[in-house]
C-alpha cells in the first residue's frame, strides 16, 4: 500500500458512501479523546481527492474543542467514516477514517503515533 489508489469507504449501514483517492503508506494513530474512542486511523487528503457518492442527507454534524473539525457520522448506525476540515494551508481537507474503507489490510498498514491528545 505504497503508492495511491482509489477506494471506496462508507459508514456501517451503506447510506453513506464515498470514493477517495489516497496513499496509505502511513496510516496516523491519534490518541486524542474523539479518535481514542471511535478507534480512527486516519489518512487525510484534498478534498478533491474525494467524493461523496451518497448519504449526504444521512450525515450529521459534531464539533467539539476548537470547533474546526467537523466530524460527520451517519445517523442511522452512528459510524464516523469521515470527517471535513482545513488544512495548514487553509484548503479543505478530508480526514478519511481507513478503518470505513473497504478491503484495506489493517495488519498490513504503517501506523504513525500522533499525540492529538497534547494539543
Amino acid at each position: 500500500m505504497t503508492e495511491p489508489a482509489t477506494y471506496s469507504g462508507g459508514c456501517h449501514c451503506g447510506r453513506v458512501r464515498y470514493d477517495v483517492d489516497a496513499d496509505l503508506s502511513r496510516v496516523m494513530s491519534c490518541n486524542c479523546s474523539i479518535c481514542r474512542k471511535r478507534g480512527a486511523l486516519l489518512t487525510f487528503v484534498p478534498a478533491a481527492q474525494f467524493k461523496l457518492a451518497s448519504g449526504a442527507y444521512a450525515l450529521t454534524d459534531y464539533q467539539f474543542n476548537k470547533k474546526i473539525v467537523h466530524h460527520l457520522f451517519c445517523d442511522t448506525c452512528g459510524v464516523s467514516s469521515f470527517a471535513r476540515g482545513t488544512g495548514p494551508d487553509g484548503a479543505e481537507m478530508i480526514a478519511i477514517n481507513v478503518r470505513c474503507l473497504d478491503d484495506v489490510d489493517l495488519d498490513g498498514l504503517n501506523l504513525v503515533p500522533f499525540d492529538g491528545k497534547s494539543l
